[in-house]
């Protein structure tokens, strides 16, 4: 429909919406969001990832309120601050993150240095500054072509759906900083095509002083490096004498650096015993995102093996001699080294990250004499929780160990420590992959109290009963200095093993903590605790008062689900105020930091919420005509509802799938993206929906919509998983589409059916209500995580379409009315 409206000061009103260029914004700021929770995976720590979204979506909700409040000022020169916000945004990207990158950080002091949490704030409103000025280059579109809202919507999600595709693409072919360059050069196509489609004219000054900025934006990151925190295992290793990096290589899966010291050499071997009689032979360090290290062992099968079996992890391959050996996470092949060693006939060795074992074969094969290529060994490059489910081999011995911290760390996505690989579920799939009388085998770091070691026991536990087995006859576990392993045995443990296990711990100096017939007087001797904290608590857990242990134990202990796959968490309030009292002696490692790093995130995502919502409210209250005003509430529960929904639906979907597509970066690329792109899809109808003044019925449609294909999906998405678990993963990757799209479609219509009533019955209230939506959102983001931690995934999705009833409930009323020449806007 031809559109006359009232011409703004600049004619803003007389040029076609800057579909084009709003998409290419939103394409790069979302893709500079993905790029900072990579980035900040590797210079900091992966639970940084929520902080990101936050600061993502706060920088939104803040350009809302500025755009609300100099609204009168800034629609006389609309197009001039829209190109002025897509020139900025570039510049600002590189130059916010070179300087976050000088202010010294780190997460753990600030549990005692509360300096510490000052430049956190820093760093978080510089990096919500790029953000800022994108929100504000959307905003005023929105503001300036009031009759183009859904179309203005739809290429935003559009664009910043192809945006998270664009992001992973590039992250195979350069390195994390480098492409920092290209999402500012992505900023700069935004302003050129703005140029294009406003018919604006370049001037020669201002072209100039852009140039001046933007050049050194592009170059800057293919000349800098990435400042890593000092407390990170990578940079303890490079501030060692003699150390030098050999090799780095990127993918969407992780920053791979290849560390060699010849001056003072690499001894990794976890768990060996203090009494073994030889070290591991040389060994470089692999080192992903600059955290766990798995070292590369310079190895011949015909000597240098003896320290394999000084290790804690050896144990089952001295109660039985297993056939065939399934290795889940290779990394840098130490587990499968072992294997050989003690004589396994034939290994599965399954590793995510095809970059890593292209590694490993390829640049080092000679090093550690062609591991990968050993006849004995099959490499496969899939998931470990994929393989297992699709696999159908029988495995005399199927070995966990320390897989989640030296396999894939999710690049940052899977923040405070998701994992499907030790859930109850997951322990259950292991043991069917079992032959009659096999093991699963399982090594944890030790932690003092513990933790690690008693939660994965609960786990196990809990999966034996699920198949009608006693967990007591089932289950042994030890433990050394530095680490403890669990096996469990598909059948019955013979009282020969049980003999051979006491023989094993007693030549080792490794404890006993469980086994179906230990004696109290036999735990706690050699790496002596004030207490058998270890024994107890194994004690507790499989005998009849396991509830009550649970209830009274300091640290959550309950078992890991695929609905609650959060098996890090062990966090309680409860323990904060000991902790705080012990930070002079330690508490600081009773505290689950990634957790307390959510909760703080929270905290200043409400503050920042309330001051750029609140703050605003009374001065646009005194503006409003009272005719026209709608109700304060109404809008603040309306839009609030639908930005705490859509990211509700999002992050509870991208945990979902991770499941199916086996890694949480492609469930996140697949999932995110979908949702971007059909919800804008769905943006676009609105725009027909709008025209023919149907809003509030459509409103109540796509509600209606959103919950009844949420709830197919949550009867049916279990199944489906099954059914194509065997498949592809372009087929998977399609299927996950395909399920993700209608639901998708029907989230875009809400948001902007409610911003083009507004704008109908109240212009000047259209930034306020995009604020409302950005900094519901800056909480949904990091909520949804904390309501999953405690909850699990299915109520959060069910809170979200609670949240949408309560949306198309409190819909702004009126009916749509034409153009009103007061405020400046076109009309409809």
């Amino acid at each position: 429909m031809a559109t006359v409206a009232a011409k703004t000061a600049d004619g803003a009103a007389t040029c076609r919406a800057p579909i084009i260029s709003v998409a290419l914004i939103s394409f790069a700021a979302l893709a500079y969001e993905l790029l900072l929770i990579r980035l900040f995976s590797i210079i900091q720590w992966h639970h940084f990832a929520y902080m990101v979204i936050s600061l993502a979506l706060i920088g939104l909700g803040g350009s809302g309120t500025f755009l609300a409040l100099m609204r009168k000022q800034l629609l006389t020169r609309t197009r001039l601050v829209f190109v002025n916000c897509l020139a900025l945004f570039g510049p600002t990207a590189v130059g916010c993150y070179a300087l976050a990158q000088q202010i010294g950080f780190n997460s753990e002091e600030i549990f005692w240095n509360p300096s510490q949490l000052l430049r956190l704030v820093s760093i978080y409103l510089l990096l919500a500054v790029p953000f800022f000025f994108a929100g504000c280059a959307v905003g005023i579109a929105l503001m300036g072509w009031r009759n183009n809202i859904p179309r203005l919507y739809g290429a935003d999600l559009v664009g910043a759906g192809m945006g998270s595709i664009a992001l992973m693409i590039t992250l195979t072919m350069v390195l994390p900083l480098q492409a920092l360059s290209l999402i500012a050069l992505a900023g700069c196509s935004a302003l050129l095509v703005a140029q294009w489609e406003l018919r604006l004219r370049w001037r020669a000054r201002p072209a100039l002083v852009f140039a001046l900025i933007a050049l050194p934006a592009l170059v800057w990151p293919w000349q800098a490096e990435l400042t890593v925190s000092p407390y990170k295992p990578l940079s303890q290793a490079l501030r060692t004498a003699g150390a030098e990096v050999l090799e780095q290589r990127s993918s969407p899966l992780g920053l791979l650096t290849l560390v060699r010291n010849e001056r003072v050499p690499l001894r990794h071997a976890p768990g060996l015993s203090l009494l073994a009689p030889a070290g591991p032979p040389p060994q470089l360090g692999l080192y992903i995102d600059a955290g766990a290290v798995s070292p590369i062992t310079a190895w011949d099968p015909t000597t240098g093996t003896a320290h394999f079996g000084q290790m804690t992890s050896a144990l089952p391959y001295y109660l039985t001699q297993p056939g065939r050996v399934l290795v889940l996470g290779a990394g840098g092949g130490a587990a499968v080294q072992q294997a050989l060693a003690l004589g396994a006939g034939q290994i599965d060795a399954v590793e995510l990250n095809s970059q890593l074992t292209a590694l490993i074969r390829d640049r080092l094969g000679d090093f550690n004499h062609q591991l990968f290529q050993h006849p004995r060994v099959r490499l496969h490059t899939a998931d470990a929780r994929g393989f297992v489910s699709t696999d159908r081999t029988p495995y005399d011995l199927i070995q966990l160990d320390q897989v989640d911290a030296l396999g894939a760390s999710a690049a940052g996505l899977n923040a405070l420590g998701e994992s499907y690989l030790y859930t109850v579920e997951a322990m259950e799939n292991y043991l069917a992959r079992l032959s009659p009388d096999g093991m699963l085998a399982t090594t944890r770091w030790v932690r003092i109290p513990p933790r690690d070691a008693l939660k994965l026991l609960a786990t196990v536990a809990e999966a034996l009963r699920r198949r009608s087995s006693d967990p007591q006859e089932h289950i042994i576990l030890i433990r050394g200095w530095a680490t403890s392993t669990l096996l469990v045995k598909k059948s019955r443990l013979t009282r020969l093993e049980l003999r051979k296990l006491r023989v094993f711990c007693n030549e080792r100096g490794f404890d006993l903590v469980y086994d179906p017939s230990i004696r109290a007087a036999e735990a706690n001797r050699y790496n002596v605790l004030r207490r058998p904290w270890f024994y107890d608590g194994a004690a507790a857990l499989l005998g009849d008062n396991r509830q009550a242990f649970l209830a009274r134990y300091k640290f959550d202990l309950s078992p890991a689900t695929d609905d609650r796959p959060y098996f890090g968490h062990f966090f309680r309030f409860g323990l904060l105020p000991e902790a705080i009292s012990l930070r002079g002696q330690g508490g600081a490692a009773l505290v689950e930091w990634g957790y307390l790093v959510l909760v703080a995130t929270l905290f200043q995502a409400l503050i920042g919420g309330a001051l750029l919502v609140l703050l605003p409210l009374t001065l646009l209250k005194q503006t409003r005509p009272a005719q026209t005003a709608l109700s304060t509430w109404r809008l603040i529960t309306c839009f609030g509802a639908i930005g705490l929904a859509f990211l509700f639906v999002e992050m509870a979907f991208i945990q979902r799938f991770i499941l199916f597509l086996h890694h949480p970066l492609y469930a996140a690329v697949a999932v995110l993206s979908a949702f971007l792109i059909f919800a804008g899809l769905g943006s676009l109808l609105a725009n027909r929906l709008v025209i023919k003044q149907q809003a509030k019925a459509w409103m109540r449609f796509a509600v209606l919509g959103i919950g009844l294909i949420a709830s197919i999906d949550l009867l049916l998405l279990d199944i489906l998983f099954d059914l194509f678990a065997g498949h592809a993963l372009w087929s998977k990757l399609g299927m996950a589409v395909i399920l993700v799209a209608p639901l998708a479609f029907c989230m875009g219509l809400p948001l902007p059916l409610a911003l083009a009533q507004v704008a109908s019955c109240q212009p000047a209230s259209v930034p306020w209500a995009w604020a409302i939506n950005g900094c519901a959102s800056v909480v949904s983001a990091v909520l949804a995580v904390l309501l999953a931690v405690q909850f699990g995934f299915t109520p959060v999705l069910a809170l979200a379409v609670l949240l949408y009833v309560v949306a198309a409930l409190t819909f702004p009323g009126g009916a749509l009315k034409g153009s009103d020449p007061r405020h400046g806007y076109p009309g409809s």
